[in-house]
């Protein structure tokens, strides 16, 4: 029934501005959009609706994964833009907040209305 729609992905923030000013300058996203909605249009055509919601509760997972070919300088350069790492409990990363254990390299990070996302590096 679905197959052939093109479906995209949304989530909530506490404030649709930071969330644009994050998006579109810090991870350097194309975003679109007005007012009570924004757009991310990620690569590959894909679209995600970030919405508001005053009484939002950030997500306990990972909305957003970001593969990238070089999670060290991926890292470096989102630090350098002033995104701290995050560290949970059982899944200990090194200095620069990368998990090395089991599975694909990967930090994770928060927007600034408190949803994970991570950078990840498989093989």
């Amino acid at each position: 029934m679905f197959k052939n729609t093109k479906a995209f992905s949304g989530f909530a923030v506490n404030d649709i501005g930071s969330a644009r000013q994050f998006y579109g300058e810090t991870l350097e996203l194309e975003v679109s959009g007005q007012d009570d909605l924004l757009f991310l249009h990620l690569a590959g055509g894909a679209k995600v609706v970030v919405y508001p919601k005053p009484e939002h509760t950030p997500a306990t997972f990972t909305i957003l994964n970001f593969p990238v070919d070089d999670i060290e300088a991926a890292v470096d350069e989102l630090g350098r833009r002033g995104v701290t790492f995050e560290r949970y409990p059982g899944m200990e990363a090194d200095e620069k907040g990368i998990f090395r254990g089991d599975g694909p390299l990967i930090a994770w990070f928060t927007d600034p209305a408190g949803n994970i996302l991570s950078v990840l590096q498989e093989g």
